[in-house]
């Protein structure tokens, strides 16, 4: 459903409106401010953003529901350790399909169709775990909330960067990641709470409800402008933007600025064109940080943060541990969303680099040197173990994973979290950012898939500490990869980026300082 518009389809571009202000101009030009501020474009985030929510939920519903199924009176629901792995793990399969099918829709569908057809797995997904009655539902249920979640990871971020106006791109970017630790973090909270009092069946039913509600939503926003045009349709494109923009702004020389980029860029990009840096370039650096994302070990740490506590025997009860995490990583994700557009993506890259080598570096030799006498920890119980109460801790050394583990997910939460999805939706050339934007989900998802699969298996093989000291040597590797490859686009608008990699460094600083 297209927003209407009264006013005319064209309007006279006026000197005083700039979409890329310079310098000082920025906070002065009444235009410029009105169209930064129009409500209704931080409204079509929210709506989008309600996906991330949702994702954020089914990514960690794991992390309270395998105790409670670990326990289970049903033997048909009961789960055992390679039961709890695949439970844990299968999640990340559905979403690597999702993020194959988004290669299709996003250019097929569009950005918003997309988003709201995934509502569709994932409310199905949601009902098969709350009505599962045996492995084969649960693992069903999981499989298709991935799906839901893959296709949401690949179009929300490229929904948002097409709507957003570039003065606020970067913090708007970081909404996809707020939401999802917001989704995590009541999940979180319901798992112990809702837990006391009823059934680990109501956390599914509980799911349910951002999906309905960002259907919903959906159907009154506007579809991408850059996509509109890419398919011809020049009116509606010009709708949405005003509806983005404010009939009252100059939107009007921001629409001929995306359909002059559109116009260079009409056709689907072919494997010839691969070849082109335009599109390899930005495209290595997308795939580049999302595997180099995952690696780090961040996905391991959320599905399995209460089992990990539980193994070190930190001082409090892993499900405060749990939601105390998730309020750290919903802090650091702010700060982020709020220093991205003024101290720069790079910057925060490094920062962020730099505070997950240092925990999981900590963290690694701490399981390695502390003996078991003094961390709490039994050696034949193995991480996939919950059912069993643990033992108290005996000393308060045992605060260090926990500090440990805040610091690792305050680090991502800055940096590696949200500005790898944000860049990937910069850097990508719009001819080939549906089906790339895509290709990053799957490469992201089987990484996390095969690291969540085998992360136990390790753990029982080898100790606890081995992954953490392999998260330690990517997480170098991450910095360095930052340095070398990743480009600042702070304050730069979409086309601008594109120049960067059509021309060269030069063209795009001189593009800037115009």
């Amino acid at each position: 459903m297209e927003p209407s518009v009264r006013e005319p389809l064209v309007r006279k571009p006026s000197s005083s409106y700039h979409t890329f202000p310079k310098g000082t101009r920025m906070g002065l030009d009444p235009e410029y401010l009105r169209s930064l501020r129009n409500e209704r474009l931080y409204l079509a985030v929210f709506a989008a953003v309600l996906g991330n929510f949702s994702f954020g939920f089914a990514l960690v519903y794991t992390s309270p529901v395998i105790p409670a199924l670990e326990a289970h009176p049903d033997p048909a629901l009961r789960l055992d350790q390679h039961k709890a792995s695949w439970f844990g793990s299968v999640f990340m399969l559905g979403a690597a399909a999702g993020g194959l099918s988004a290669m299709l829709l996003n250019d097929r569908l569009g950005r918003k169709l997309s988003i709201m057809f995934s509502a569709v797995p994932s409310a199905v997904g949601y009902v098969l775990l709350t009505s599962a009655q045996g492995i084969g539902m649960l693992l069903l249920g999981r499989v298709l909330t991935g799906y839901a979640g893959g296709v949401t990871s690949a179009s929300i971020p490229v929904y948002i960067s097409e709507i957003s106006h570039p003065g606020v791109r970067g913090m708007l970017g970081a909404c996809p990641q707020i939401m999802a630790v917001l989704g995590s973090l009541i999940l979180y909270a319901l798992g112990k709470y809702l837990g006391l009092l009823l059934d680990w069946r109501w956390l599914a039913v509980a799911g349910e409800v951002p999906v309905l509600a960002m259907i919903l939503l959906l159907c009154f926003m506007p579809s991408s402008p850059r996509f509109l045009l890419s398919q011809g349709k020049e009116d509606e494109a010009l709708r949405s933007l005003c509806w983005l923009r404010g009939k009252d702004t100059d939107y009007a020389q921001e629409y001929e600025q995306i359909k002059d980029s559109v116009r260079k860029q009409s056709r689907r990009v072919s494997c010839a064109e691969i070849k082109d840096p335009f599109i390899y370039k930005p495209l290595l650096i997308a795939v580049g940080m999302r595997f180099l994302q995952q690696l780090s070990g961040v996905t391991c740490v959320l599905v399995y943060l209460q089992p990990i506590f539980k193994k070190t025997f930190v001082i409090l009860k892993p499900e405060y541990d749990a939601a105390l995490v998730g309020l750290v990583r919903l802090f650091s994700v702010a700060i982020a969303a709020v220093s991205m557009d003024k101290a720069g993506r790079k910057i925060l890259l490094f920062v962020s680099g730099g505070a997950m080598l240092a925990s999981n570096l900590t963290m690694g030799l701490y399981i390695h040197f502390v003996p078991s006498s003094q961390n709490g920890t039994i050696t034949n119980t193995t991480l996939g173990s919950l059912a069993n109460p643990s033992a108290e801790p005996t000393n308060y050394i045992t605060l260090i994973p926990l500090l440990a583990t805040m610091f690792f997910i305050m680090g991502y939460a800055m940096g590696w979290g949200p500005i790898t999805w944000l860049l990937m939706s910069e850097i990508l050339p719009l001819k080939a950012r549906g089906v790339a934007s895509g290709l990053c989900v799957v490469v992201s998802w089987l990484t996390a898939f095969a690291l969540t699969r085998f992360f136990l298996v390790v753990v029982d093989a080898f100790g606890l500490e081995v992954p953490f000291l392999f998260f330690a040597v990517i997480c170098a590797g991450n910095i360095i990869f930052t340095g070398c490859c990743v480009p600042e686009t702070k304050g730069r608008s979409l086309e601008q980026i594109e120049a960067f990699f059509r021309t060269g460094r030069r063209s795009f600083m001189r593009s800037f300082r115009r």
